[in-house]
């Protein structure tokens, strides 16, 4: 038995961001709870040359909505890059799962060849869909989430393994 592109993509990648939306809940309670601006949260990071908890935020959105596009042979929407806020960061992350859940599985099922190039600062990335989507698109996710985990936490916020993985 094989599992479909589709049900390796869009249903984890969905609940991931369920989860990262339930983390900026719980930073917004804890700022307001500890009265500390939440804007120190959003500009937040874990070191001087890491990017900040917004940055997180906003490229696990670019890495799935675009993952999602190039997989289904669509355009990505472009969403600004200007949020500064909790509720503004809900929302594309709302934004980002609404546009996910429009994808039906035939148009990402049969794309594990497709192939896929990225252009990247330094030069191309080339792959082959099913690489791209298990060595890029879901570890790119991961890390921008597990960042923003981390930022979160080493600020106090009381998070456990349980709010990254969300109820299993």
């Amino acid at each position: 038995m094989s599992i479909s592109m589709y049900q390796a993509f869009i249903p984890p990648t969905i609940r991931t961001l369920t989860n990262l939306a339930a983390i900026l809940d719980k930073i917004a309670a804890h700022a307001e709870a500890h009265k500390v601006d939440p804007a120190v949260f959003v500009a937040a990071r874990l070191f001087p040359d890491m990017l900040p908890f917004v940055k997180q935020v906003q490229i696990a959105s670019d890495t799935v909505k675009g993952g999602a596009a190039r997989l289904a042979g669509q355009e990505a929407p472009k969403f600004e890059d200007d949020e500064a806020s909790f509720p503004e960061l809900h929302a594309r992350i709302q934004k980002t799962i609404a546009y996910l859940k429009g994808f039906q599985p035939e148009q990402i099922d049969g794309s594990e060849d497709k192939d896929i190039t990225l252009v990247m600062r330094n030069g191309e990335l080339h792959f082959k869909g099913l690489a791209y989507l298990t060595s890029y698109v879901l570890p790119n996710l991961y890390f921008h989430v597990t960042t923003a985990y981390a930022i979160a936490r080493s600020n106090g916020v009381d998070l456990g393994k349980r709010d990254f993985l969300g109820q299993v």
